[in-house]
């Protein structure tokens, strides 16, 4: 095939499913609109000029990396509830798990919770990165079922010459034996404000800038309730910040219970504890 399907943000979230359970990724133009993207530059752009390089060779050595995101900036719940990818993560993750208690019979549907955010802004002479499958950090065989969908918002323009993101499309079907090449992987090129979503099971990596201006991209990843969040929301954004978004969000960012019983606070759902605790007031040590 010729790289990913494109989409409009209006198009029938059926058929991005479709899509995206077919190749594993889908672009949708103008993912957001100007004045959010505006919005996410002004809170995250001092962040970025303050950043170091990486380190390490697969982080990138001439890559800077911000996490954090929800405790930095109050711009992006139009992000992780946008249409097309919060609807397609919850029809590919949220499916019913039969089991048995006791002489039982029953279903327990799974939630799906933000898990790693990061700000990634490639810079002239930045390498490719290895490819790889972001599921890889829960250990899943392939193929299976999915458990992330994640997405890279263009803070900048995204092309094949400045280290747009590199992705194999179809590669989630793949067994775990089959390695990637370089050479079946396609560029994913889009301006700024469009989105790339794709499954965990998906092999991708960062491009290699050969350009002399930076490329910026937003990633979230969502992934099953069920599993231990990668990035540390708890501990990554504050209580203040945390009661400043809407509920979902807040659900979303893991205060929430998964069934038959994961994440619970006193056998209750912890979104209770936000509840009574009002902005600016710290919890005591028997509600942390």
């Amino acid at each position: 095939m010729a790289g990913l399907t494109r989409v409009r943000p209006d198009a029938d979230l059926g058929e991005v499913v479709e899509i995206l359970e077919r190749d594993g990724g889908v672009i949708v133009e103008d993912f957001v609109d100007d004045a959010t993207l505006a919005a996410l530059w002004d809170d995250f752009g001092p962040a970025l000029d303050a950043c170091e390089y990486s380190q390490d060779w697969y982080n990138g050595k001439r890559t800077r990396r911000v996490s954090s995101l929800f405790a930095r900036s109050a711009h992006l719940t139009p992000v992780v509830t946008q249409r097309l990818y919060l609807g397609a993560a919850r029809e590919i993750m949220q499916k019913p798990v039969p089991m048995w208690v006791g002489k039982s019979r029953v279903e327990m549907t799974p939630t799906i919770q933000i898990s790693g955010t990061q700000l990634i802004q490639l810079h002239s002479g930045q390498g490719k990165q290895p490819l790889h499958r972001d599921d890889a950090l829960h250990l899943r065989r392939h193929p299976g079922p999915t458990s992330r969908v994640q997405l890279m918002l263009a803070m900048s323009e995204f092309t094949a010459a400045n280290g747009g993101t590199m992705v194999i499309p179809g590669s989630h079907h793949w067994d775990d034996e089959r390695a990637p090449e370089a050479s079946e992987a396609f560029s994913t090129e889009m301006p700024a404000g469009s989105g790339l979503i794709w499954l965990g099971g998906v092999y991708h990596g960062g491009g290699r800038n050969d350009t002399d201006t930076p490329r910026t991209g937003l990633t979230i990843a969502l992934d099953l309730g069920n599993l231990r969040q990668e990035e540390n929301q708890y501990l990554a954004v504050p209580k203040e910040a945390v009661l400043a978004y809407p509920e979902e969000v807040r659900r979303l960012l893991g205060y929430d219970r998964c069934p038959p019983g994961l994440g619970w606070y006193e056998m209750e759902d912890p979104y209770l504890v936000l509840e009574d605790v009002a902005p600016g007031v710290p919890l005591t040590p028997a509600q942390v």
